[in-house]
């Protein structure tokens, strides 16, 4: 297993490191100019000059990328441009509520998700699985922002349940969580009785069953875990998803994350802190499919990195 860990690693390099090129050269050919943002739209060309002087903007894009590059081994991601501290102090301050936000999510995605799951496997061809399943589409097909809209206007305005935005309560955090978890828990209920249904036409569930053990114990202790791994795939990469930065969800709720912090960046052509946002997408992407990778082997012990 570590000798497993440590080639996911070092193939990890080459993959962070196009991700940073890709980044770095997309955003220098964006339209806008850091420095005439920074100066004003008022300001002199001088005043404008200097500043991106003073920024490095003015050398050549392979100069520029040398000198990124080159901090960047050393564990330095730059400064922003707009607010003049450092990268990793801007995403340090907001990566906890994003931390936060995308947990709380994603507890709630795989507790309603494979209860769902479980439930309609089940009962397969019933109301009940009609119902659940039409529940798990809706929540797949329903873009982010409305969910989130409507459930700020009825929860909120209407009811005044919720506050409208923000963080520091609980109560702040109950409908961001669950605009934000709604999809993945449609995607957890609909992988979870895909092969829930799958798993128990084999026929170790049926000698379970003649061997006279409920029914509850033959799907959740026989049947449920040998579905997991599947369910286990859609999972990691919907919470790193949500780790990465839940754009729409921050933006409706002004949830101070990760995801609002990029947007407010790439309005203002804040080079380093979008550069700085991206590898740590990557970076977090990277450790989940991994974390995935071993807890196949923990939930299927047949399963062997050798």
């Amino acid at each position: 297993m570590i000798s497993y860990i440590v080639r996911r690693l070092l193939l990890a390099i080459p993959v962070l490191f196009g991700v940073v090129t890709l980044v770095f050269l997309s955003l220098r050919l964006m339209p806008g100019d850091p420095a005439l943002i920074m100066a004003g739209e008022a300001a002199p060309q001088e005043v404008v000059e200097r500043i991106r002087q003073q920024l490095g903007l003015d050398r050549p894009i392979i100069v520029q990328y040398g000198i990124y590059m080159a901090r960047l081994f050393q564990g330095d991601l730059g400064e922003s441009v707009r607010t003049r501290r450092t990268v990793s102090r801007e995403i340090g301050v907001r990566f906890p509520a994003t931390l936060e936000l995308a947990s709380a999510s994603m507890v709630i995605a795989i507790v309603f998700g494979l209860f769902a799951g479980l439930v309609s496997a089940t009962r397969q061809y019933s109301l009940v699985d009609y119902g659940t399943m039409v529940g798990a589409l809706l929540g797949i097909s329903i873009p982010v922002f409305w969910f989130g809209l409507m459930a700020m206007w009825v929860f909120s305005v209407q009811l005044g349940w919720f506050p409208v935005g923000g963080r520091g309560t609980l109560r702040h955090l109950v409908l961001p969580a669950i605009t934000l978890g709604a999809m993945s828990t449609g995607m957890i209920a609909r992988m979870t009785r895909s092969s829930m249904l799958e798993v128990m036409r084999q026929d170790y569930v049926r000698t379970a069953r003649a061997k006279g053990l409920k029914e509850s114990v033959v799907n959740v202790r026989h049947a449920m875990r040998n579905a997991l791994i599947p369910v286990i795939t859609v999972a990691g990469l919907q919470f790193g998803m949500l780790l990465g930065g839940s754009v729409l969800t921050e933006t409706v709720f002004t949830w101070p994350g990760v995801g609002r912090l990029m947007i407010d960046s790439i309005n203002n052509r804040d080079y380093p802190v979008v550069q700085g946002a991206v590898l740590l997408i990557a970076l977090v992407f990277t450790a989940v499919n991994l974390l995935v990778d071993i807890t196949y082997s923990v939930v299927d012990p047949r399963i062997r990195y050798d």
